[in-house]
């Protein structure tokens, strides 16, 4: 797919040395920034859905639960 975009100046030189010194298209270069930018970032985006999971407020039951296995280690000397 062709994608129109833009960029500084001195991104863009830098992006084209790069390209040149690894002996690869542009393109190629670009795709691959991409591709890593996504799959890092894509990362957080998943620890975010998980931490909204976690943040939610717990059921009765999981609170009774939860105050019962705390109430067991309490006395425990660590």
């Amino acid at each position: 797919m062709k994608v129109a975009i833009s960029i500084p100046d001195p991104l863009f030189d830098a992006a084209e040395r790069l390209a040149k010194q690894r002996a690869v298209p542009r393109s190629r270069l670009f795709a691959e920034a991409l591709e890593e930018y996504v799959s890092r970032h894509g990362t957080e985006a998943v620890t975010d859905q998980l931490n909204a999971v976690y943040a939610m407020e717990c059921s009765d039951v999981e609170q009774t639960m939860a105050q019962a296995q705390l109430g067991m280690v309490e006395d425990e000397a660590w």
